[in-house]
């Protein structure tokens, strides 16, 4: 019975975190800063982001602020499962533009004990929940949003108002085509369109 106790008490618990919120609002940023704190705990992180994400580097996971980590690009989410063996902590980047696989995929991993820390645009450019990110949010047992500046105000910004006149929902940009907009200039913006 004592080994039993011991044997459980030694059982690493997983966890899902989501870090969410708008375009410039350091959803990245924090993501990095979690994961190099698991390395400096010598933790074994394992890093992914979606293969079509190559605005700042093919490999690497890069802030606007241009601090970065190596990571591993996947066409699906299922890959992670293939790629995240032994590992303490998984990191996942831009999580909106994964297929809703993610969400099992995150629940797989937790479950075994796995630290999950998945960051990802909480609302498309239109204002309406992104991808899987609304059902990441619902299973995880830690959400932190962040918050721009809106471009606009200076008031906390948490919409991506796209700048350009592409109407397809994904669009990789930067500051040439989205603008960080708190919802009264949201709102008032897209009323003039």
């Amino acid at each position: 019975m004592f080994l039993e106790n011991i044997a459980n008490m030694q059982r690493r618990k997983g966890w899902i975190e989501v870090v969410c919120g708008s375009m410039f609002s350091g959803k990245t940023e924090e993501l990095i800063r979690r994961l190099k704190r698991a390395k400096i705990a010598k933790q074994r992180v394992e890093i992914f982001k979606p293969a079509i994400d190559k605005r700042y580097d093919d490999i690497s996971v890069v802030s606007h602020d241009s601090n970065s980590i190596i990571s591993t690009p996947v066409e699906n989410a299922s890959s992670i499962l293939l790629l995240a063996n032994e590992v303490d902590v998984v990191g996942i980047d831009e999580a909106q533009f994964m297929d809703m696989e993610i969400i099992d995929v995150c629940n797989q991993l937790a479950n075994k004990g796995i630290r999950v820390i998945v960051a990802g645009l909480d609302m498309d450019f239109l204002g309406k929940p992104f991808g899987p990110m609304p059902a990441l949010m619902s299973i995880a047992e830690y959400i932190t949003k962040v918050h721009a500046v809106c471009v606009q105000c200076g008031n906390l910004a948490n919409h991506s108002h796209r700048i350009t006149m592409e109407k397809n929902l994904v669009l990789l940009g930067e500051k040439d085509s989205y603008e960080p907009l708190c919802r009264d200039c949201f709102v008032e913006s897209n009323q003039m369109n």
